[in-house]
């Protein structure tokens, strides 16, 4: 079946003209809940020297990277580990992943990381480490972005406590080429999801497999291809954020599907305080169209799904 590809908007992320792209913010997400991101202000040698120690982590030898083991978010998580399709009955998808929590902030949660050695691996921690800022940074300004795109102050988020010591993740994920068959479930790369966060900022090596399904409810679905644009994020939105929205911002289901190839990428995951309650935003509910979801802590909301993720 031939898959056409989606037409996604290019969001400027240094435009002088806020107004306007936050306008054109609000149309993507309403349409699409994904788009590309240029200008973003992360240096372009920065992300290749991420993809390289990235590629470098991922072929070292099974037994040295199970010595990093995911825990509390951050760490190795091997082929099949995880199924991001509750309803699907495959074995997992066909990915391995390496998490990294945030690297700055309150209390312990920079020392809850997992860095590989340094004499395996000397240049890993501080590239990971200056990738994950400065797209934190570039992630923030993007928020404020959102605020405006919902008819709300720039600041919004931060005066609700979601940017004070916000939740940023990165996810490095590796696709192996070469795929064993299976005659019982078809086998993905990423089974088919929507994020649970705010918003992810996503860069891949170039090599095909992104595709996005802007109708999530409606069968038989249909799937769109998303290229990697140079120099761009592919920017979507998560659960929470549509949530927060009253479902007028999508969260969009996606998937990697095989293309034997190899594939890497790196997802950055953009999520509030844990403490910060998220409740319908007054400007997207009304007498006419009442909140859909009471309101909840934003821990609480995660520590459910990952449950029903991993478990």
């Amino acid at each position: 079946m031939t898959v056409s590809t989606a037409k996604l908007p290019v969001i400027d992320l240094s435009s002088p003209d806020r107004l306007s792209t936050a306008n054109s913010i609000r149309q993507a997400c309403v349409d699409y809940g994904f788009f590309y991101l240029a200008n973003h202000g992360v240096e372009e040698e920065l992300i290749k020297r991420a993809f390289e120690e990235s590629r470098k982590f991922f072929s070292l030898p099974l037994d040295e990277k199970m010595k990093l083991p995911r825990k509390e978010h951050r760490g190795y998580s091997p082929l099949y580990a995880e199924n991001l399709d509750p309803d699907s009955s495959s074995k997992g998808d066909s990915k391995e992943a390496f998490y990294v929590g945030p690297v700055r902030g309150s209390g312990n949660k920079a020392e809850l990381n997992q860095w590989p050695s340094p004499e395996v691996l000397p240049s890993w921690r501080s590239t990971m480490e200056s990738y994950h800022e400065k797209v934190m940074s570039a992630a923030g300004r993007l928020i404020s972005l959102i605020a405006l795109a919902l008819k709300l102050d720039e600041d919004y988020f931060v005066k609700v406590g979601a940017l004070d010591d916000p939740e940023g993740f990165l996810r490095l994920l590796h696709y192996p080429g070469e795929l064993g068959s299976s005659d019982e479930e078809p086998i993905y790369g990423a089974s088919a999801h929507s994020d649970y966060g705010m918003t992810t900022l996503l860069l891949t090596d170039g090599v095909a497999g992104l595709q996005v399904c802007r109708e999530k409810w409606r069968q038989p679905r249909v799937w769109e291809d998303v290229p990697q644009i140079h120099g761009c994020f592919i920017v979507n939105i998560g659960d929470m954020m549509e949530r927060w929205t009253n479902c007028l911002f999508r969260s969009t289901l996606h998937r990697v599907m095989p293309t034997g190839q190899e594939r890497y990428s790196m997802a950055f995951f953009m999520d509030p305080n844990p403490d910060c309650i998220v409740e319908c935003l007054e400007s997207c509910c009304s007498e006419s169209c009442p909140p859909r979801f009471p309101a909840i802590r934003s821990g609480d909301y995660f520590t459910e799904r990952f449950r029903l993720t991993y478990d």
